[in-house]
């Protein structure tokens, strides 16, 4: 699921490019609610994968994180980071009040009433997106947010989805400044949903706490990373995102280098790591977009936000699996949390060269000015 959820974003970025957004929102939200309304008929393990793991995980994908980097660029150019910020804070509130709800119907209900209610909510928003969805300010008249140039027809790209996905890329991959991107939010997937959305409640376990108080660790996390994400977006709009990454990659680093020693003091010193890991979560996510903006142009904006995550996952799920070795190998999570505290350190130090030594350049793939 998470597989197919990561790289189709790229794809589904192009997609929305050629047949626009309205269009592709209702008919992802459609397959979704269509194969969770499914899932009450599995029998075999095969069906299961096929439904989750494929349509759910393509679906989903269609409409994953890459979406608000997609609309801020269409529809703003002044506090955009601040339009990610809450974008990218929405979703980690809809984890938070759909994970919970659907535990609660799954345990009291069953899982396949369950299934129905999810397929329902999800299918309430399709006639929503097709009624009220618009692709752009200029369809409305009107010049995107902050603009000073009066608004021009918009009209969907042309070509093959996945040759402009992949043509993205390729001038992406020939910019050092993509790569130095890249590289920092490959790191912060790896230290948040690889490393400690994975491994953090066995780590609790393994220092004698309960599973649920660390399942309540992380769920303080993630209220906390509402509050982090919105502030970062603010922030990106007023300062320089290459020091909001490094003090955000930084911070962050000393804190998993501090999460051996807190697992080993009172409850206090872990809520107190929950609270501040939480506020640093998402944060990196709106500096990320609009260094990366600037970087490719705000038309390849979305595809190559989209690009970036899908790395940002692979660097979760190998996070995930290594993390998991060294824990079997070393009998426990000390080295994991100590190397991957390094690793922040090393990205923050990397997001200091973005930019360095290019004045004046101009964002991948535009035209040469006179």
């Amino acid at each position: 699921n998470l597989l197919f959820y990561g790289l189709i974003g790229p794809f589904a970025a192009a997609v929305m490019d050629r047949f626009g957004v309205r269009r592709t929102m209702s008919l992802s939200l459609a397959a979704t609610a269509l194969a969770v309304a499914l899932s009450p008929l599995m029998q075999h393990v095969w069906e299961l994968i096929l439904l989750w793991g494929v349509v759910v995980g393509l679906s989903t994908g269609f409409i994953g994180a890459y979406l608000a980097a997609y609309i801020a660029a269409r529809w703003f150019r002044a506090r955009e980071g601040l339009v990610v910020g809450i974008l990218t804070a929405a979703n980690a509130a809809g984890q938070l009040v759909f994970l919970p709800t659907m535990a609660w119907l799954a345990t009291h209900a069953g899982w396949r009433l369950m299934s129905l209610v999810l397929a329902g909510a999800v299918m309430a928003f399709v006639p929503l997106l097709a009624l009220k969805m618009r692709e752009s300010p200029e369809e409305l008249g009107i010049a995107p947010y902050g603009a000073v140039a009066a608004p021009r027809a918009s009209s969907g790209a042309a070509g093959n989805p996945v040759t402009a996905a992949l043509r993205a890329l390729w001038e992406g991959a020939r910019s050092r400044d993509f790569w130095l991107i890249t590289a920092g939010y490959s790191v912060c997937g790896m230290t948040t949903n690889g490393l400690i959305g994975t491994h953090l409640i066995p780590a609790c376990v393994d220092h004698g706490f309960t599973e649920v108080t660390g399942a309540g660790l992380l769920a303080a996390t993630g209220v906390f990373a509402l509050v982090g994400g919105t502030l970062s977006g603010w922030l990106s709009d007023r300062w320089d995102n290459r020091f909001l990454l490094f003090w955000y990659y930084g911070l962050r680093g000393l804190s998993l280098m501090y999460l051996p020693f807190a697992l080993d003091m009172s409850f206090f010193g872990l809520s107190l790591f929950s609270v501040f890991y939480g506020l640093d979560w998402i944060a990196s996510a709106p500096p990320t977009v609009r260094l990366l903006t600037r970087t490719v142009g705000v038309e390849r904006a979305g595809i190559m936000v989209a690009w970036i995550t899908a790395l940002h996952m692979i660097g979760g799920g190998g996070a995930a699996y290594l993390a998991g070795v060294l824990r079997i190998s070393f009998g426990t999570y000390f080295e994991a949390f100590i190397v991957s505290g390094v690793l922040c350190i090393g990205a923050a130090l990397a997001v200091l060269f973005i930019g360095s030594g290019r004045k004046g350049q101009q964002a991948i793939g535009s035209p040469a000015t006179a």
